[in-house]
């Protein structure tokens, strides 16, 4: 969920810094977001929400592995979904909505 709200708050800001649903979310007028120091400050936020979202898909990927390797040597091969079991659904998640 925390990485569906970058990603929108990305696409707000860097795709779509002028539309309707940008106005109501961030309650601004369309006026404000024709300004274009406005839209310059919206890119940059959209940016920074967008690699937010990539770097949340790169943590749990590394939780992923760090699990995976250390279960692998322990035999202990479900303890995996058990450790890892939220980040493998994240992944899974960012992938769907992505």
């Amino acid at each position: 969920m925390v990485g569906l709200k970058f990603f929108y708050s990305m696409f707000l800001g860097t795709f779509a810094t002028i539309s309707k649903a940008t106005s109501k979310t961030y309650n601004l007028s369309s006026e404000e977001l024709a300004n274009k120091n406005v839209q310059v400050l919206f890119k940059n936020q959209g940016i920074c929400n967008g690699l937010l979202y990539y770097i949340i898909f790169f943590i749990m990927l590394y939780i992923t592995i760090v699990e995976l390797y250390g279960s692998i040597p322990s035999g202990n091969k479900p303890i995996v979904f058990k450790q890892a079991g939220l980040a493998i659904l994240t992944i899974i998640l960012l992938f769907v909505f992505h």
